[in-house]
């Protein structure tokens, strides 16, 4: 099960219906789960029905009951690494069950390789218990019954979700688990990062292979092929993402506000938008952003270029700047000293096209996101 970390790196995936708390942790139930609980309960009441010469609705009945308790081990599974976490003071945004399991979402990196080590393999150890607990109660159950069957499909579940999530390779807690090992040999978290993610990689390329050879040698049911190749697929996609943040990770140090700001170009409250543009042309900056400031000269906002160039050239000269200006109460700002992980965490936890650079009351520059991404990622094509 994947485990995040840290404000989101990308769009929030938490979609889905918010069913409560457990523990205190917000839980989630991603729309995508409906379609793997209709998956697993198809199979498995066909399964059941097959094994237990029973009727289509008991079979059915049965395949839902797999499924519920299926999501209960996945929740236990979340749960360890929730609780574990919350142990060692990492704050816990919430638990999102999806269709390929579940992840959870925390709200920073842990501070130390040891306790990274151990929130990673606290979900896999749950269900390792879990799959012990039902060989057991598959052991002293009589064959040929229905508690028996049940039993032993989570065994055998629980036990595989232990071993696979187990594998040394991210996004999977074994991956984690490699990480901060290598973290911990090395003290370079980027570098424990790098290496599980291309350890990811070669988990998805086997994870595709061993599935089609099963499916081949009628091992695997062919309804069941789309699904498994989905998950060597998100692995595969998971590990890049590892990758590509470490790599990113390793320029944080390269931030600095001082520099990456773009210069303002102050003008007076009531300045005609044309009269504004042509007293920074002149001033060999045609392309700072306008601050307007008050009458005493302090800075209240921020021209926002893109309303200033829908405006028509003929009427900028009787428009004044306050009218495509946005107030800088309302603009997320950057105190200019801040190093490079905490400039990613305030722009991670407020995202934003543009962001004010403050020194005290002063306003130093503007950074846009563009600029910083090009920073992080040089060799990367930027979308307009």
């Amino acid at each position: 099960m994947e485990q995040t970390s840290r404000p989101p790196r990308r769009p929030d995936r938490r979609l889905g219906l918010n069913v409560g708390r457990v523990f205190g942790v917000p839980l989630h139930l991603n729309g995508s789960m409906v379609l793997l609980a209709v998956l697993i309960a198809v199979l498995y009441a066909e399964f059941a029905r097959r094994q237990l010469d029973l009727p289509q609705i008991s079979g059915y009945l049965i395949g839902f009951g797999f499924v519920v308790s299926l999501l209960g081990s996945v929740l236990l599974h979340e749960l360890g690494h929730a609780l574990t976490a919350r142990r060692y003071g990492i704050g816990v945004r919430g638990i999102t069950l999806e269709l390929l399991g579940g992840y959870t979402e925390m709200d920073r990196d842990a501070p130390t390789a040891r306790i990274d080590l151990l929130v990673s393999l606290a979900g896999p150890a749950v269900s390792a218990v879990l799959g012990g607990v039902a060989v057991a109660a598959t052991l002293a159950l009589p064959e040929g019954t229905v508690a028996h069957q049940l039993a032993f499909q989570l065994a055998v579940s629980n036990v595989i979700v232990a071993v696979f999530n187990s594998l040394p390779g991210l996004p999977l807690d074994g991956g984690r688990a490699l990480r901060a090992a290598v973290w911990g040999m090395t003290r370079d978290r980027h570098l424990g990062t790098e290496v599980a993610g291309w350890a990811g990689r070669v988990v998805a390329v086997g994870t595709a292979a061993l599935v089609l050879l099963l499916t081949l040698a009628d091992y695997l049911a062919p309804l069941a092929l789309p699904l498994m190749l989905l998950v060597a697929v998100t692995l595969w996609r998971g590990a890049g993402q590892a990758i590509r943040a470490a790599r990113v990770g390793r320029r944080f140090p390269l931030i600095d506000l001082a520099r990456l700001a773009r210069p303002v170009w102050p003008v007076a409250t009531g300045t005609p938008l044309a009269e504004a543009q042509r007293r920074r042309a002149e001033g060999g900056q045609p392309g700072a952003p306008l601050l307007v400031t008050d009458s005493a000269g302090r800075p209240v906002a921020l021209v926002d270029p893109a309303a200033a160039d829908a405006v028509p050239v003929e009427r900028r000269p009787w428009l004044a700047v306050d009218a495509v200006a946005r107030s800088l109460g309302t603009l997320p700002s950057l105190p200019v000293g801040l190093d490079g992980e905490r400039v990613m965490d305030a722009v991670q936890t407020h995202p934003g096209a543009q962001y004010v650079v403050t020194s005290g009351e002063d306003v130093v520059g503007i950074l846009h996101i563009a600029d910083l991404a090009q920073l992080l990622e040089p060799n990367r094509k930027m979308t307009p």
